[in-house]
């Protein structure tokens, strides 16, 4: 808004909330920047276990991290600037999305084709190891889930890491029971489904938040 002639006290509550708002960005870029390191340290445990289990779970896991990595730091960089530039990389990182899920969905049927069964402890100690990770993230996101598309990416991304950590556990425990590849196959699967369904969410958010801009009077750049 621009300046306002109706007396201090209404200074005063838009300047309240300017401050309240500033502080509230700041804590969340504190987040993300913990966010980022956590997802960058996983990316490097789990593509290592990954290949050394011939898990695609895993792999595909470790893909995720990199992938959120990347989305923190984009959510950084975007930060506090206008409208449509956050709407804008919201759909970059909604594009990643949909790239990481096609990946996977590939890699997944190359495993199968080719018969490769992954070794289960491997799966079950890093599975574990990245749950607790994504669960520390997420909670710390859990109160800045809501707001533009942005925020909304970020969320998502790491509520479906969560989700994905439990999906590999569970692979893990399937491949241990029945000696089989099948249940790595059919996690690397539910992973892709995720990252293609989230994609689509923060894409229809940004497109929203892109056409309202275009419709407004005043241009939100």
């Amino acid at each position: 808004m621009g300046a306002s002639c109706c007396g201090p006290s209404h200074d005063h509550g838009h300047d309240h909330h300017q401050h309240g708002a500033a502080a509230s960005d700041h804590v969340y870029r504190r987040i993300l920047w913990a966010a980022l390191a956590v997802n960058a340290l996983m990316f490097a445990v789990e593509v290592i276990a990954g290949l050394n289990a011939g898990s695609t779970a895993l792999l595909a896991d470790s893909l995720d991290f990199l992938g959120d990595a990347a989305n923190y730091a984009i959510s950084l960089a975007v930060l506090g600037l206008a409208l449509a530039w956050r709407a804008r990389a919201a759909l970059l990182k909604a594009a990643s999305m949909a790239l990481f899920g096609l990946w996977v969905a590939g890699t997944a049927i190359y495993h199968a084709l080719a018969g490769i069964v992954p070794d289960a402890k491997v799966m079950g100690a890093v599975g574990v190891l990245a749950l607790a990770a994504n669960l520390g993230v997420a909670l710390l996101l859990f109160r800045h889930r809501d707001g533009d598309s942005n925020r909304r990416s970020v969320w998502i991304c790491t509520r479906n890491d969560a989700i994905g950590n439990l999906a590999v556990l569970a692979a893990a425990l399937g491949v241990f029971g029945t000696g089989t590849l099948w249940p790595d196959f059919i996690v690397a699967a539910i992973m892709s489904a995720l990252a293609l369904w989230g994609s689509v969410q923060v894409m229809r958010h940004a497109a929203a938040e892109l056409r309202a801009k275009d419709q407004s009077p005043v241009a939100a750049e």
